[in-house]
């Protein structure tokens, strides 16, 4: 089982959806629907890599290759502050839809090239759209040469998958450890609320040395005085003696343990 290194007191992977329109676009959704996800190119991922900066932190960032082609001083500016980007989907597209696997391989391979054209390497992780797969999407992860992913709701600690000859990490998630569904879909908490919920999730973590993931999307998090929830996130966890490492670097760890 995943063990946190020794020299801290749990592993907290805190990981960011950048969407921005994508979604929107993919639905062909209406001008100010639109406009909400451009909030993220606008202001919102600015106020969260001031947070990160802030607190002297590395995250990663799940990147449809969409956004990538169309926001590429995004992904330049994620890259220059030493951040990891991973994919996730090419427009944020349901892969549950997707019954066809040539269509879906084609998917991946235009995914895979708009994110290393704009990133400058190839993404080592991916996170699937509304975490939702198909019958084909992990086989498919795992002949592309993927390292990790992050969509699975099956444990609290990551683990990895085999499958025939090959095998991927899993880095497991959580609905309730998203700020979409609360926040912006249907709004049942107040930032206050997310964040105390947050927390218990986070002393548990902590009491067992274990491992929790929190899923932020910079449109939702960096909307006006959400960002102190992220802030307060950073600050427990800084203080608390929390790893907080990319999907790579923990995903590494999964598959080679470093031993102290």
């Amino acid at each position: 089982m995943y063990k946190t290194p020794k020299e801290h007191n749990y592993t907290l992977f805190i990981s960011f959806d950048l969407d921005i329109d994508s979604a929107e676009h993919y639905k062909n959704a209406d001008p100010i629907s639109i406009s909400r996800g451009r909030f993220a190119a606008k202001r919102g991922l600015y106020k969260v890599l001031k947070t990160l900066r802030k607190y002297g932190v590395k995250v990663t960032f799940f990147v449809p290759g969409w956004v990538a082609v169309n926001y590429p001083h995004l992904i330049k500016l994620i890259i220059d502050e030493g951040h990891e980007v991973a994919a996730h989907g090419y427009i944020h597209e349901r892969l549950d839809e997707f019954k066809d696997i040539f269509y879906e391989e084609q998917l991946f391979n235009r995914m895979i090239n708009s994110i290393a054209v704009f990133a400058g390497y190839k993404p080592l992780g991916f996170r699937a759209p509304y975490w939702r797969f198909s019958n084909n999407t992990l086989s498919i992860l795992m002949k592309k040469g993927f390292l990790y992913d992050s969509s699975l709701m099956d444990d609290e600690y990551p683990y990895v998958i085999t499958m025939n000859e090959y095998s991927i990490v899993e880095l497991p998630v959580d609905w309730r450890l998203d700020d979409w569904p609360y926040l912006e879909y249907y709004r049942t908490l107040t930032p206050r609320e997310l964040l105390e919920m947050w927390l218990e999730e986070i002393k548990y973590a902590e009491e067992n040395h274990g491992y929790v993931s929190l899923t932020m999307h910079p449109q939702c998090i960096g909307r006006g005085a959400r960002i102190r929830v992220l802030e307060e996130i950073l600050s427990y966890a800084i203080k608390t003696n929390a790893w907080i490492p990319t999907g790579k670097e923990l995903a590494e760890r999964v598959v080679k343990p470093i031993s102290h």
